[in-house]
């Protein structure tokens, strides 16, 4: 299958600065997206850390071994890149007072060999629309998911509960992080939705859905999210990442070709 990708984000209506970075690779077949938090702009400053590192890292890596990689050896690559971003912004953040606790949401996504190698950090997500069915494939760390999980609040109480966006884990802020990794199967035309919660506090799940099936290009979308979002307030950094499953064989090279390959 082939990829294709596109993103955008937005500052939104009520902040001056934009604190989301997302960034991908498609040659590689990478995506990453992050949600920044800290004072003095210092949320940038760990966001756009951790979409560089992991970007200029894991990319270089995945171009180097190629595809030929089995899902395990990239998700240990993919491990140890978040743990060397993690110790790269922890480090800038104890060595300038302005960065003091800086740390960002993570959501990063390999796609190989037919899998997505899903990993993430925090409170923003990602969604698969499959046909019909749209569906959230992380689960957030956050304060407000371990009340739901704990029986403490249902869904719906949820969606209008206060402190919505505490999270318990994020990069950068101790020496060590747990990245949770995720393995999905990826059928052909399915389309993956990375986003920060900017986009799911202003727009519910159905709503998301709707543009998604629509028959707008990739760029279309992701505009018409973003749009939605501010119109419904946009009280929040706005950003999506789309990743496209092409059902179409992959373009060889002319050498592959001539050798048959």
């Amino acid at each position: 299958m082939n990829f294709t990708f596109h993103s955008q984000t937005d500052p939104g209506r009520a902040r001056e600065n934009n604190e989301d970075s997302v960034a991908f690779e498609e040659s590689a077949r990478l995506a990453i997206l992050a949600d920044g938090m800290g004072g003095y702009n210092a949320g940038e400053i760990a966001s756009g850390m951790a979409t560089a590192f992991i970007k200029s890292e894991m990319g270089r890596w995945l171009s180097e071994v190629g595809r030929n990689a089995e899902i395990r050896e990239v998700r240990r690559a993919l491990e140890i890149c978040v743990d060397n971003a993690n110790l790269s912004i922890f480090s800038a953040a104890n060595s300038n007072p302005n960065y003091s606790g800086m740390g960002t949401t993570l959501v990063v996504g390999v796609f190989q060999k037919g899998t997505l190698l899903l990993g993430h950090i925090g409170d923003s997500r990602c969604y698969r629309l499959r046909g019909q069915h749209f569906q959230q494939i992380t689960k957030d760390h956050s304060l407000l998911q371990e009340q739901v999980d704990s029986g403490l609040l249902t869904i719906e109480e949820a969606a209008n509960a206060p402190n919505r966006n505490l999270v318990t884990r994020a990069l950068g802020v101790e020496d060590a992080v747990m990245l949770e990794v995720g393995e999905f199967p990826v059928q052909p035309n399915d389309l993956y939705l990375m986003c920060t919660d900017g986009l799911t506090d202003m727009v519910d799940d159905a709503e998301i859905a709707n543009i998604l099936e629509g028959t707008l290009s990739l760029e279309q979308k992701a505009d018409r999210l973003v749009r939605v979002a501010n119109e419904h307030g946009g009280r929040d950094n706005i950003s999506v990442l789309l990743a496209q499953a092409d059902a179409s064989p992959e373009k060889r090279g002319l050498m592959s070709r001539l050798l048959g390959k």
